[in-house]
């Protein structure tokens, strides 16, 4: 596949205080929700939206495919070492199935008890180097993927809002 990467910086203090909101509701009472889980919701809607980073070469049929779901991998650092199982149908699931899929992917792959199943399959992936304290790098996709996002470190800078500098989330 072609690689490219892009490099953005976003204001992000509007996500962070939305995930402060949500973590105090009775929804998300004694569940992990942190940026992760939010891109990765919008990432599932996005993919609805430009069905072209969701999708894969068929190498039979010399086509792209397109896909209308999302198995959204999640590169996860492990004990043995670095893998990317994927939730089944993730845009199918609201901002709480997300939380709880996420968690429950995550433990069974440090475990080391992913599958075959949780393994194989994705369209599409989020590594998040941000939580090595990383700003940005071009992750590598994953076979048959056209896409991965990679999330970097969300630090308090110096931005500029509403016309003036104010320290935000970036």
């Amino acid at each position: 596949a072609p690689h490219a990467s892009e490099f953005l910086t976003i204001d992000v203090t509007p996500t962070m205080e939305l995930i402060t909101t949500l973590k105090e509701s009775a929804a998300f009472r004694g569940k992990r929700l942190n940026l992760l889980t939010v891109v990765a919701k919008a990432l599932c809607i996005a993919a609805a939206r430009n069905p072209s980073v969701n999708s894969s070469w068929d190498d039979k049929a010399q086509e792209i495919v397109q896909y209308h779901y999302v198995n959204l991998g999640i590169a996860t650092a492990t004990p043995r070492g670095l893998m990317v199982p994927n939730i089944k149908d993730a845009d199918t699931l609201n901002l709480v199935g997300l939380s709880e899929a996420l968690t429950a992917l995550v433990e069974t792959a440090k475990a080391g008890t992913a599958g075959k199943a949780e393994l194989s399959g994705g369209t599409i992936s989020i590594t998040n180097i941000g939580s090595f304290g990383i700003d940005a790098g071009t992750p590598i996709l994953n076979t048959g993927e056209a896409m991965i996002l990679a999330l970097g470190a969300v630090r308090r800078l110096p931005w500029e809002y509403r016309g003036e500098v104010a320290l935000r989330q970036v």
